[in-house]
C-alpha cells in the first residue's frame, strides 16, 4: 500500500476496532440483528459453531450468531444457501423490515488450501495481533472491520464471501435501501482477470458483470482507467429489505423450496442473483451465463423465475478507495503473504510472527520453532511445534503439526488433522499442487495407482481431493511419519516402505476434511497458546529478555504445568532458577520468586557440602587462643562475588583491610574447658549458649538461630561431622570441651565493612589454630566460603577475604558452583601508599539501611536480565581490573575517577545502594573529592572518597559539622592496612 492509503486504512481500522468495542459494551450501539455463517455440510456447521462458542466473549451479546449448512450435506451453491438464509430468517421473524443481517458465505471446501477444510477459510489465521491480544483469524477481522457498517444502513443484508478480507473506510458507504448495491475496490488488471470485474454505467449502477476476463477484454469494454486499474468485485454485497423479500417468495412454497435448494439446480449468488441486476444484461445471455454446478434443464428453469423476481432491481456500485482487497486462495498465495507480502499491510499491525515464539526470519502464527531446529528459506508455521533436532526443508508450511527429530522435504504442505474416532491422518501435499487436479509433488495419480497395483478413489472424480492417500494412525508423530513415507513413495525414492503404506487406513483430503474433529482443532489451537507462553519465557532466558518485558498471566493452565515439570527435570541450574523467577515476575507470584532464590542456596549449599569432611586428627593445642582481624573496604567489583553471578560468569573483587578507631574490631577467642561441652558466647549480640549433644550442632538452615555462625564454622572446619557421632566422644579426642567468645566492637550495624563475613574468616582461623590443623591462605578462604554457604547467607567471598589478610588484594574467581578463589596481593609503589593514606577517608553516614530485601532485589534484577544490571555487573569487573592497573603504575587520580564511574554503576545494579542523606553528603563536599563509592552495599553505613590533593582530613570533617552540625555524620578515625 502507498503511504498515504496505508495511513487512511490504518485510521479506518482503529476506528472500526472502536465501534467494534462499542458492540460489545452499549447497549443501543447499532449492531448486526443475525451474523449468519453458511457452511457446506454439518459438519463444518458444527465446526462453525465451536468456534463461536470459543469466542463468544468476544462477540456482541444482542447479535444472533448462526451456522447454516447446505441442504442435506449436498452443494446448492451460494445461491442455494443464500436462500437457506431467508428461510431461516422468515423461521425466526415474521418480516425482514429493520433487520439488519451479515451472511458470510463460508461452505467451500477449501479444496486449493486443504489445511483450511476443516476449519472453514473463514477460520483461517490471520497474521495480525489483535489489539486484545488475541491471535487474528478472518472471521474476527470480518467482526472488527463490518462493525461500523450497521451505521450506514438502516436495514438490509449485507453478503460477503468468506475467503476476501476488505480493508476498507464504511463511512465511504452510501445505500438507500434501495434494490442492491456491489462493493468495489480499485485493484490493477493483473488481479482483476482473475477475478470478477464490474463496469459502471452512466448513473453509477452497475452497468455489466464480467468474470474473469482478459486484460485485452477488459480494456476493449473500457472496464480499465488511466492507473491500470479496475473495479473489482469483492464479494461483498448490501440486498434491500425489498429485495429480500423478493427472493423469499422463490421458495415460500414447500415446492418451490425443493425446486431452487438442491445440489441440480445449484444457483449462485453471484452468476444467477447478481447478473438479472446489470443493466446490460439479457434473458438470453443469462441462459449462457456459466454456472456454479453444471447446465440442464432445472437451472434453466430457475434462471427464468429469478429473472423475473431480480429484474426489475438495479445494484449500484459503490467505489470505496482507499481500499484492499486480500484473496486467502491458494497456498502459494498465502506463503507469500507471509514472506513479504505482509510487510505491505504493517501500519495495521500485521506481522509475519504472530503469537509465535520464534527467532529469526520463519513466519509462523501461534507457534513455536526451537532454537535447536534447522529451517529452510520461506517456511511459515501455523499452529506448529518444531521440536529441537528437526530439520525443515525450503517453502514449506506446516500446519497443526508437531515435528520432533525428523527432516521435512522443501516446498511440502505437512497438515494434521485428528479425526473423530481418535485417529490421526497427517495430510502432504506439494506448494504448488492443486487438487482440483490429478497430480501429487507433479506425479499424475492414475499412474501412481497403476504402478502400486491399488484403488485411490471409489466412484469419485479422480482427483488429488478424493484420492485415499493418506494413512490413519494412532497419534500426531505416527502420522508425520507416514506422511513422509507417502512421500517417499510418490517420489520412487528407496527408503519407502509400500507394505506399511498399502496396510494402513487411507482417507482423502475430502474425507479426512468430513471427519475431522472441531472440538480437535480447538483444542490444539489453545495447546499452542500455552505452548507457546512457555516458549517465549525459556527464549526469553536465553535471549535476556527482561523478565518485567513479559507479558502477565494470571495462572498455569494444566498443559502449561505439565510442560513446566518436565522443562524443569532437565534444565540446568541456570535455566531452573529463572523459570521461577520469570513465572514468578510473569504470574505476579511471590512463591516462585523464593522458588528461584531456595534453588540458589540449594545448590550452593549442596556443592559446597560436597567438599567438607570430619577432620578425625584434630586435637586442642593450646588452653586458650584469639584472633583479632580488621575490617576492609570494597573498591571495584562489589556484587560480582555475589551468587548466581559468579557461578555464572566469575567474580573480580578489589579490596583493602581497614583498622577502625586503631583497632582490629572482629575478635573471636576459643578457650579450653574441661567439661565435655561446647559454649557459644557472643558479647556483642548478648547470647550464650551450651551444648552437650551433637544434635543440636549439626541443625543449620534457621536464619534466626543466633548461633549459626559458630555452628557453620565447626561444620566447615570438620570439627563436627555432618551427621552421626556422640559429642562426647567427638571432645574427649579433641583434649576437652570449648567456649568460642565472638565480638565485634565499636562498629555500628549495617556498616558496609564487611563485619560478618570477616567474623566468619576470624572463626575458622581460631578454630584452625586453635586445633593444630594446617592451612593456607586457600584453605582459609575455601572454608569460609563454605561456612557460609551452610548459613545460606547469599552473600559473595570478598569480604572474608577483605579482612582475612591485610594489605590490597586483587580477588577472583572462575565460573563454576564451587568458587575457587584466587587471591593476588597487590603491590604498590611506597608513593602511592602514602598518598592513599593522606587522601582516603572515610565517612559515617549516621544511618542503618532498613532494605530487608536487599540482596533478593540486586539477585532478582541479575536473574530476571535487566539490561541495566547485566550491564553494570559487568563493567564492574572491569572497572575493579583497572583499578588495579593504575594503582600499581602509582596513578591515584586514575583511580579516584574509576572509583567515581564504580559509584555510578553501582546504582545501576541497586537503586537502594543511594538516598537522600548520602547525595546530600557528598554533594556538600563535592569540590574537595575526586572520587566517591559507598562501602558494601550502601544506602547508609560508611562511605568512601578520595580527597583532592591539597585537601586534608580536617577540611571535610569541619565542612560536614558546618553542614550536619551535631547530627552523627563525620569523618570516621580510619586507617589502611598495608
Amino acid at each position: 500500500m502507498k503511504n498515504i492509503s496505508s495511513l487512511f486504512l490504518s485510521q479506518a481500522y482503529r476506528d472500526c476496532w472502536d465501534d467494534y468495542n462499542r458492540s460489545l459494551k452499549l447497549k443501543k450501539f447499532p449492531r448486526w440483528d443475525y451474523v449468519i455463517l453458511t457452511a457446506s455440510n454439518e459438519q463444518q456447521a458444527e465446526g462453525f459453531r465451536k468456534q463461536l462458542e470459543e469466542r463468544k466473549i468476544f462477540l456482541p451479546k444482542h447479535t444472533k450468531f448462526v451456522a447454516i449448512p447446505d441442504r442435506d450435506g449436498q452443494r446448492v451453491g451460494s445461491g442455494g444457501a443464500t436462500l437457506e438464509v431467508l428461510k431461516y430468517l422468515r423461521s425466526q421473524e415474521e418480516s425482514f423490515e429493520k433487520l439488519r443481517v451479515l451472511v458470510i458465505h463460508s461452505g467451500g471446501d477449501s479444496k486449493r488450501v486443504p489445511q483450511y477444510s476443516a476449519l472453514g477459510k473463514l477460520f483461517s489465521p490471520v497474521p495480525h495481533k489483535l489489539p486484545n491480544g488475541r491471535n487474528s483469524t478472518l472471521f474476527d477481522e470480518f467482526m472488527i472491520c463490518m462493525s461500523s457498517v450497521p451505521s450506514r444502513i438502516r436495514e438490509g443484508m449485507v453478503l460477503l464471501s468468506g475467503d476476501v478480507l476488505l480493508l476498507f473506510n464504511p463511512l465511504q458507504i452510501d445505500y438507500n435501501n434501495v434494490g442492491a448495491a456491489a462493493i468495489s475496490f480499485k485493484e490493477h488488471v493483473e488481479t482483476g482477470k482473475n477475478h470478477g470485474v464490474y463496469l459502471n454505467g452512466e448513473n453509477g449502477n452497475v452497468k455489466c458483470c464480467l468474470q474473469k476476463k482478459s486484460v485485452e477484454v477488459l480494456r476493449s469494454v473500457g472496464a480499465v482507467n488511466d492507473s491500470n486499474c479496475v473495479d473489482i468485485d469483492t464479494g461483498a454485497l448490501i440486498f434491500s429489505t425489498e429485495m429480500m423479500e423478493s427472493l423469499y417468495s422463490l421458495i415460500a412454497a414447500p415446492e418451490d423450496y425443493d425446486r431452487h435448494v438442491n445440489a441440480r439446480t445449484r444457483l449462485s449468488l453471484y452468476a444467477d442473483f447478481l447478473y438479472p441486476l446489470a443493466e446490460d444484461s439479457t434473458l438470453e445471455d443469462f441462459y449462457k451465463e456459466k454456472p456454479e454446478g453444471e447446465f440442464c434443464p432445472e437451472l434453466t428453469a430457475a434462471r427464468e423465475r429469478v429473472w423475473k423476481v431480480l429484474r426489475p432491481y438495479r445494484m449500484k456500485l459503490l467505489r470505496l478507495a482507499p481500499a484492499k482487497f486480500i484473496h486467502f486462495g491458494t497456498t502459494r498465495e498465502i506463503l507469500g503473504l507471509m514472506n513479504g507480502g505482509v510487510d505491505e499491510y504493517k501500519d495495521l499491525g500485521w506481522s509475519r510472527i504472530v503469537g509465535s515464539s520464534i527467532k529469526g526470519d520463519t513466519a509462523g502464527y501461534n507457534s513455536v520453532l526451537s532454537s535447536r531446529s534447522m529451517i529452510g528459506e520461506g517456511c511459515y508455521l501455523e499452529v506448529s511445534y518444531v521440536h529441537r533436532n528437526s530439520k525443515i526443508g525450503d517453502h514449506c508450511v506446516l500446519s497443526y503439526i508437531e515435528v520432533s527429530d525428523r527432516e521435512i522435504p522443501d516446498n511440502v504442505v505437512l497438515h494434521g488433522l485428528k479425526q473423530r474416532d481418535g485417529s490421526f491422518v497427517v495430510r502432504i501435499f506439494g506448494i504448488g499442487d492443486n487438487p482440483k487436479e490429478n497430480k501429487l509433488f507433479g506425479r499424475d495419480l492414475d499412474e501412481l495407482e497403476q504402478k502400486l497395483g491399488v484403488r485411490l478413489w471409489e466412484n469419485s472424480a479422480h482427483s488429488l481431493w478424493e484420492a485415499n492417500l493418506y494413512a490413519e494412525a494412532d497419534n500426531i508423530q505416527d502420522g508425520v511419519d507416514a506422511a513422509l513415507n507417502l512421500y517417499r513413495i510418490v517420489n520412487d525414492e528407496s527408503a519407502a516402505d509400500i507394505e506399511q503404506w498399502r496396510n494402513a487406513e487411507k482417507k482423502s483430503l475430502c474425507s479426512g476434511f468430513n471427519a475431522a474433529d472441531p472440538d480437535a482443532i480447538i483444542a490444539w489451537n489453545r495447546r499452542m497458546e500455552d505452548l507457546v507462553a512457555m516458549d517465549e519465557i525459556t527464549k526469553a532466558i536465553r535471549h535476556k529478555v527482561p523478565a518485567q518485558k513479559l507479558q502477565k498471566r494470571t495462572t498455569l493452565t494444566k498443559i502449561q504445568k505439565e510442560w513446566l515439570k518436565k522443562r524443569l527435570d532437565k534444565s540446568d541450574f541456570g535455566e531452573r532458577m529463572r523459570l521461577h523467577y520469570y513465572l514468578g515476575v510473569v504470574l505476579e507470584d511471590e512463591n516462585e520468586i523464593q522458588e528461584c532464590f531456595h534453588i540458589i542456596q540449594a545448590e550452593m549449599l549442596e556443592a559446597t557440602v560436597k567438599s567438607l569432611s570430619y577432620n578425625e586428627n584434630a586435637r586442642i593445642v593450646t588452653d586458650r587462643h584469639t584472633v583479632n582481624l580488621p575490617l576492609r573496604v570494597n573498591w571495584g567489583g562489589g556484587w560480582s562475588d555475589t551468587p548466581p553471578y559468579c557461578n555464572e560468569n566469575g567474580g573480580t573483587v578489589l579490596n583493602v583491610a581497614i583498622l577502625l578507631n586503631g583497632k582490629k574490631p572482629v575478635e573471636v577467642t576459643l578457650e579450653r574447658i574441661d567439661e565435655l561441652k561446647i559454649v557459644f558466647d557472643s558479647r556483642d549480640m548478648d547470647v550464650h549458649g551450651e551444648f552437650d549433644t551433637i544434635e543440636p550442632l549439626q541443625a543449620t538452615g534457621d536464619p534466626f538461630d543466633p548461633f549459626a555462625l559458630q555452628k557453620a564454622c565447626l561444620l566447615a572446619c570438620g570439627i563436627i561431622p555432618q551427621k552421626g557421632y556422640k559429642l562426647e566422644d567427638i571432645l574427649r579426642r579433641l583434649g576437652g570441651g570449648f567456649v568460642m567468645h565472638s565480638e565485634v566492637t565499636d562498629v555500628p550495624k549495617g556498616s558496609g565493612l564487611g563485619t560478618s563475613s570477616i567474623l566468619s574468616a576470624a572463626c575458622v582461623k581460631a578454630v584452625f589454630e586453635f586445633t593444630g590443623i594446617d592451612f593456607t591462605e586457600e584453605d582459609l578462604y575455601a572454608h569460609v566460603l563454605a561456612m557460609e554457604q551452610i548459613m545460606s547467607t547469599g552473600g559473595g567471598w570478598q569480604d572474608q577475604v577483605g579482612g582475612a589478610t591485610p594489605g590490597l588484594k586483587y580477588i577472583s574467581s572462575m565460573p563454576g558452583l564451587k568458587q575457587e578463589i584466587k587471591v593476588t596481593h597487590v603491590e604498590l609503589p611506597e608513593s602511592a601508599r602514602k598518598e592513599l593514606d593522606e587522601r582516603f577517608v572515610l565517612i559515617y553516614t549516621g544511618q542503618r539501611r532498613l532494605a530487608r530485601n536487599l540482596l533478593r532485589d540486586v539477585v532478582g534484577r541479575y536473574v530476571g536480565n535487566e539490561p541495566d544490571s547485566l550491564y553494570a555487573l559487568e563493567e564492574i569487573q572491569k572497572t575493579a581490573a583497572l583499578m588495579r592497573f593504575e594503582l600499581e603504575r602509582g596513578n591515584v587520580d586514575g583511580f579516584a575517577k574509576l572509583l567515581d564511574y564504580h559509584w555510578e554503576l553501582s546504582k545501576k545494579v541497586d537503586a537502594g545502594s543511594s538516598n537522600t542523606l548520602i547525595e546530600q553528603i557528598f554533594s556538600s563536599i563535592e569540590e574537595m573529592i575526586d572520587g566517591r563509592l559507598v562501602c558494601g552495599a550502601g544506602g547508609g553505613g560508611f562511605l568512601q572518597v578520595i580527597l583532592k590533593k591539597g585537601i586534608t582530613r580536617e577540611d571535610v570533617e569541619k565542612r560536614l559539622n558546618e553542614v550536619f552540625m551535631d547530627s552523627l555524620v563525620g569523618v570516621a578515625d580510619c586507617k589502611l592496612v598495608w
